[in-house]
């Protein structure tokens, strides 16, 4: 199980592909489903490639000299600072002592009675006092001590199945966080090479209204494509900066503006329908843990079942006797009559306890297949839209444009089939983002449903674009 959770824990880091592109050739490649996302930022003015980022600023120092974080540092952050995390570990330690706990004797206890005393006559004061000094000890009987230690250590193995959910749960959270955060630069790159197109566009334009060619109404058109496409790029700066937060909030309560994630959308898996999977449920510690939870809740049962039997008290002392200046041992047993009380309640608590957990398992068995299912065809579907996207859409898109901009240049097309072709590309480029958004995001739901890393299934097969 350990090994399991550590191959999530690492998932599967995504790798960064591209360089950045002259802002000439960007209208030819912005359409290219081989031309990975990050290659859409075009140079500066000048012609200089754009340098590293600068150091980040109030974070801990495992990222203060980092240009870039990839998913392999963000959950080593994550694993090492998230006080979720941490809280279950304590919780493991609050177990571990309740079990040495319930395995402690219960403590004897020490006795001082005086009789006869403060009378009259030959009882006045203390001439007639007997003092008595005992010694008592609780006997537990069926086994009580033993079985609440068992169920202690159930309990313990319990709160360590929820510590590995708990860091599943982060682990998920935190890489959904990290593609939100990498998708969104994507956007923002998108937005940015549809602002320099737009530029050009409006400069060309621009040009031949001057040279009295085209009619000033299409400067102005164009004019108002450049503005749209400036206020989605603000846009898409604002969003990065929440899902920027977002993200650090997983380690830290700093805000890392300059903060930049490294990974590559463009990795996809191939994957057989999810029912074929669903034998890998059993990995899950949510799934596992119902095991050691039925077992608990048996050793309650158990528990209960001792608890009718009475505890025995056994007693041992000396007696003072101040008349004449003897001394007597003394002796006692003690155990409850079980007439009335036989823990009838307790038992059947219990009892009903066990059946509850019982129905529990089976209805979170069956909830979790279900969602493992439909999570698998939600990943079948984005699969399949991001590769009919890249493969038949996006080059069609691509020539379309390619085809309206030359007719342009020739004084055949206006500019409206100019614009609405450069909206086409770009929108559909957006999809093709979207969907490769959605299918790591579901395949995060997926990988934390298992239990474990896809690529440690035979049914999952690695795929990367050409």
């Amino acid at each position: 199980m350990k090994d399991r959770i550590a191959c999530l824990l690492v998932v599967l880091t995504l790798l960064t592909a591209g360089c950045a592109t002259q802002p000439l050739n960007l209208a030819r490649n912005i359409g290219d489903a081989n031309v990975p996302l990050h290659s859409l930022i075009a140079k500066k003015s000048t012609g200089e490639e754009t340098t590293g980022l600068a150091p980040l600023p109030g974070v801990h120092p495992e990222i203060s000299n980092m240009k870039k974080l990839t998913l392999a540092d963000v959950l080593r952050l994550v694993l090492k600072h998230h006080p979720e995390i941490a809280a279950s570990g304590e919780e493991i330690s609050a177990r571990k002592a309740a079990v040495r706990q319930a395995g402690l004797l219960p403590n004897p206890f020490l006795g001082l009675e005086v009789d006869n005393f403060a009378g009259r006559d030959d009882l006045r004061n203390f001439d007639g006092a007997e003092t008595t000094i005992t010694a008592s000890q609780l006997i537990e009987l069926g086994g009580k001590r033993g079985k609440r230690q068992q169920l202690s250590v159930l309990e313990k193995d319990l709160a360590g199945f929820d510590y590995q959910s708990k860091k599943l749960d982060v682990v998920a959270a935190a890489s959904k966080a990290f593609i939100q955060v990498l998708a969104v630069q994507e956007q923002l790159n998108l937005n940015n090479a549809l602002v320099n197109l737009a530029e050009q566009t409006f400069f060309a334009v621009s040009q031949r209204v001057e040279a009295g060619k085209v009619s000033p109404v299409e400067k102005a058109r164009v004019q108002v494509e450049l503005a749209v496409a400036r206020t989605e790029a603000n846009k898409a700066q604002r969003r990065l900066e929440a899902a920027r937060y977002r993200l650090v909030s997983f380690w830290s309560s700093e805000s890392v503006q300059s903060m930049r994630v490294d990974g590559d959308l463009t990795v996809m898996r191939h994957i057989t329908p999810a029912e074929v999977a669903k034998n890998h449920l059993a990995n899950n510690p949510d799934q596992s843990r119902w095991k050691r939870e039925i077992e608990r809740r048996e050793a309650e049962v158990s528990l209960a079942r001792s608890q009718a039997v009475s505890d025995a008290t056994f007693s041992l002392g000396i007696r003072k006797f101040q008349s004449t200046n003897d001394s007597a041992m003394v002796a006692g047993f003690e155990i409850p009559l079980p007439l009335f009380d036989r823990n009838q309640g307790g038992i059947a608590q219990a009892r009903a306890s066990l059946g509850k957990a019982r129905q529990e398992r089976r209805s979170a068995e069956m909830a979790a297949q279900t969602e493992l299912f439909e999570k698998g065809q939600s990943l079948l579907a984005a699969y399949g839209e991001a590769t009919t996207l890249r493969d038949e859409i996006l080059p069609e898109a691509k020539n379309a444009f390619e085809a309206v901009e030359t007719g342009y240049r020739e004084g055949k097309l206006d500019v409206l089939q100019v614009l609405d072709a450069q909206r086409t590309l770009f929108a559909v480029r957006r999809q093709y983002l979207q969907a490769l958004e959605d299918y790591h995001l579901v395949c995060t739901d997926v990988k934390r449903l298992v239990g474990e890393a896809l690529e440690d299934i035979p049914e999952f097969k690695s795929e990367k674009n050409p």
